[in-house]
């Protein structure tokens, strides 16, 4: 396990919503981080079938465009009762015919494949979010850190905060959703904390005490 000697590195995304809460973990730590969304790096096509295969082309794009580490994260919601879908396509359930993304627009294309599979009982509409993070160097190096928080998925949506399917998903031993949840309450996490909720608090959790931790 390679060990992390900067504390400048890039964040390797262009989604808002995924950018501050990883700025949000890695800020306490002092990281000083730009995303390629800042630094104005082209978006490289997501082709792999996995949530890591995914995690690394975004790393090492722009660990090389920025030569230096980079930081990235691909994450899905996975529901049982859909065959694990939508999975690494999560975020392309969202997109709409302009290029955009509505995810109020994917959460009901959710529900009504749920409603099609005959999931209507919570026991039914099992799911899990999964993180998995990726830290590129510029000589093509990476590192993986995988993150998972089972739920259920909820019908009707309910909440405004967090981004993406939170509004749906809640997490198993809660009664309420992500999209219910500060900030803090969801992955809120430092050095030391036992407990870290959101898939991508657990992902980070694995990456800091492998690559930080002496």
């Amino acid at each position: 396990m390679r060990k992390l000697d900067t504390k400048t590195i890039v964040v390797a995304s262009h989604n808002a919503g995924k950018i501050r809460e990883i700025q949000d973990l890695i800020g306490p730590l002092g990281f000083t981080a730009k995303s390629a969304a800042e630094l104005n790096f082209i978006e490289p096509d997501e082709t792999g079938t996995t949530f890591e295969e995914n995690a690394r082309i975004k790393a090492l794009a722009s660990a090389s465009a920025a030569n230096m580490p980079a930081l990235s994260d691909d994450s899905g919601l996975v529901i049982d009762a859909l065959g694990g879908d939508p999975g690494v396509y999560t975020a392309n359930w969202a997109e709409t015919a302009d290029g955009t993304r509505d995810f109020a627009m994917a959460m009901e294309k959710v529900e009504k494949a749920l409603e099609k599979a005959g999931a209507a009982k919570p026991e039914q509409r099992t799911a899990r979010f999964v993180s998995v993070l990726c830290l590129a160097w510029p000589d093509g190096h990476t590192e993986l850190f995988r993150g998972e928080v089972g739920g259920t998925v909820v019908w009707p949506p309910r909440g405004t905060q967090g981004f993406g399917y939170d509004p749906v998903f809640q997490p198993q031993g809660y009664d309420t959703t992500f999209g219910e949840m500060s900030a803090e309450q969801k992955h809120g996490w430092k050095p030391g904390d036992e407990q870290a909720l959101s898939h991508r608090a657990r992902a980070f959790k694995v990456f800091v005490e492998a690559c930080l931790e002496a």
